[in-house]
C-alpha cells in the first residue's frame, strides 16, 4: 500500500516509519508544528525522510495551537517530572491532538491518491490519551470513511496500537531504526533530560526490551526510581 506515515521525530513515529518502508510503499512523512516547546522533535523526522528518500512535509498549525491553552507542551505550564501514567501527566494533554492531526493527513492522503495513512499511538499511551485508545482508532476510521465516500479509500494503520513501548522498541531494532536519530523529550533542552515521563518511559521500554539505549540523558537513573513507585492499570 502506498502509505503516508505521520511523523513526530519520537521514536515510535520514527520506528514506525522504517517499519513502512519495509514492509510497504511510503510515499512520505507528514509531521505538525503545533507550538510545542519540544519543536526541535521536528528536525529529527526531518533526518528521518531524507534518510529513507521520501518527501517531507511540516504543516504549520502553531497559530492555531497556540489556542489549545493549558498544556505543558503548548502553554506556561511546567512539564512534570516522573512516570508516564500518573496523574501529573494529564498535563501533557493537548486535546484533541490526534485527530486535529489525522483529519488533515488523511486529506492529504487522499489528494495524493494514496491507500493509507499510518500512525505510532500505541498501548502506553492508552492511560493519559484518549485519541491514542483502539476505540478512537476504530472510530476515526469510521468516520473518514463517510468523510471521503466515493472520492477516496483511504485505510489508518496503527499497528502499535495495542503493543506497550517496548514492542517498539524491540520492532524498531528489528528494521534498524538509528534510535539516537529520535527525539522524546517533552522540555525540548540540548540532551533529553531523563525526568519527564515520556524520557522515563523511553529508558524503560529500551530496558524492557533488552535493546542498548544510546540516548545521552542529563539524569540517566531517574528512570529507575520512577517505575519502582507507580505501576499503572492500563485503560482501553
Amino acid at each position: 500500500m502506498k502509505t503516508l506515515v505521520v511523523c513526530s521525530g519520537g521514536l515510535d513515529s520514527v520506528s514506525l516509519a522504517h517499519k513502512i518502508a519495509a514492509e510497504q510503499q511510503l510515499i512520505g512523512l507528514v509531521s505538525f508544528d503545533y507550538g510545542q516547546r519540544h519543536r526541535k522533535e521536528l528536525d529529527f523526522a526531518a533526518r528521518c525522510a531524507a534518510r529513507l528518500a521520501v518527501p517531507h512535509q511540516i504543516i504549520d498549525i502553531a497559530a492555531f495551537g497556540g489556542h489549545l491553552s493549558g498544556s505543558a507542551l503548548t502553554d506556561n505550564v511546567e512539564v512534570p517530572d516522573g512516570h508516564y501514567a500518573e496523574e501529573t501527566m494529564k498535563a501533557t494533554v493537548v486535546p484533541n491532538r490526534n485527530a486535529i492531526m489525522l483529519a488533515i493527513a488523511f486529506g492529504l492522503a487522499a489528494a495524493q491518491k494514496a491507500d493509507a495513512v499510518a500512525v505510532a499511538v500505541h498501548g502506553g499511551d492508552h492511560f493519559i490519551y484518549p485519541d491514542c485508545r483502539p476505540g478512537f482508532i476504530d472510530a476515526f476510521q469510521r468516520m473518514q470513511n463517510e468523510a471521503l465516500d466515493g472520492y477516496a479509500s483511504v485505510r489508518l494503520l496503527a499497528p502499535y496500537v495495542d503493543v506497550p513501548k517496548a514492542a517498539i522498541v524491540a520492532d524498531g531494532a528489528k528494521h534498524d531504526t538509528p534510535f539516537a536519530e529520535t527525539w522524546s523529550c517533552y522540555k525540548g533542552g540540548n540532551l533529553h533530560c531523563g525526568r519527564c515521563g515520556t524520557c522515563v518511559e523511553r529508558s524503560e521500554a529500551f530496558h524492557l526490551a533488552g535493546v542498548a539505549d544510546p540516548t545521552d540523558y542529563e539524569d540517566r537513573d531517574f528512570w529507575k526510581a520512577a517505575v519502582s513507585q507507580y505501576s499503572a492499570a492500563e485503560v482501553r
